[in-house]
């Protein structure tokens, strides 16, 4: 017993306060960098911005539940590790029109090409990882467009590697939360970075994400955190168009 709880213990997702009224669940083996964040609901509970993957399903539902409970999914984007928990939650889920038919499909994986990673190993494992990631298709009971309000941020469109990509900004503290726009990780060998071009092989149109990550950029975050991995909290909008440009 103790060491199926030092197991459940080792792999549990981490909860944290990263600004006013936004928590964030850290998760996935081996090194949860699966981000879902917590958005507090004026009128009480909480909405999920992305889902993550579906072995995060049942501790997302437990937070939620000590939050008041999770009234809505607003997914980034509707690729697997981000839509995963999503089905299991029984909730509403929200995303992009441009979005919806992969949120209710295969997640986007028709325009994935995985033989643009660079590694053999990455070719044969991500594939893998990406079908024990994905909790299936959900149904999308509405959408979400620029300008668009939720929890007190506003939408904003960042197409490029899904066709219906948001963030969530939020003036006062001018904070991004920013789905897969831009990556801190990279996903072939998990080494830790700063911000790059989501990779090739998952991107839909890699110049539009180029010209998004510029839109970003513009807003001037004092914070971004994306969908995976750690945040921008310094020169953001510097790391964001050097990124883009390269």
């Amino acid at each position: 017993m103790s060491s199926l709880r030092s197991f459940d213990k080792l792999t549990a997702p981490r909860m944290e306060p990263v600004a006013d009224g936004v928590w964030l669940m850290r998760g996935g083996l081996p090194l949860r960098t699966m981000n879902v964040y917590f958005l507090e609901e004026p009128g009480g509970g909480v909405t999920l911005f992305d889902a993550g993957i579906e072995e995060m399903t049942g501790w997302i539902a437990e937070a939620g539940e000590r939050m008041g409970g999770i009234k809505r999914v607003v997914l980034g984007h509707g690729h697997p590790d981000h839509r995963g928990g999503a089905p299991g939650l029984g909730v509403p889920v929200l995303c992009h029109p441009a979005e919806r038919s992969d949120a209710e499909g295969d997640g986007g994986q028709h325009y994935f090409d995985y033989s643009r990673l660079e590694w053999r190993a990455a070719r044969f494992a991500l594939p893998r990882f990406m079908a024990r990631w994905d909790g299936g298709p959900v149904r999308v009971e509405g959408t979400v467009s620029e300008g668009d309000e939720v929890c007190g941020f506003r939408v904003i469109e960042l197409p490029g590697h899904a066709p219906g990509l948001i963030a969530l900004w939020r003036e006062e503290d001018r904070l991004a939360l920013t789905s897969d726009a831009f990556y801190t990780l990279d996903p072939q060998t998990t080494r830790y970075g700063g911000p790059r071009v989501a990779h090739p092989a998952f991107t839909q149109d890699e110049a539009r994400a180029r010209e998004s990550m510029r839109k970003l950029a513009a807003l001037e975050p004092a914070t971004a955190w994306p969908g995976h991995a750690n945040p921008l909290t310094s020169d953001v909008r510097g790391q964001l168009e050097r990124a883009a440009a390269a």
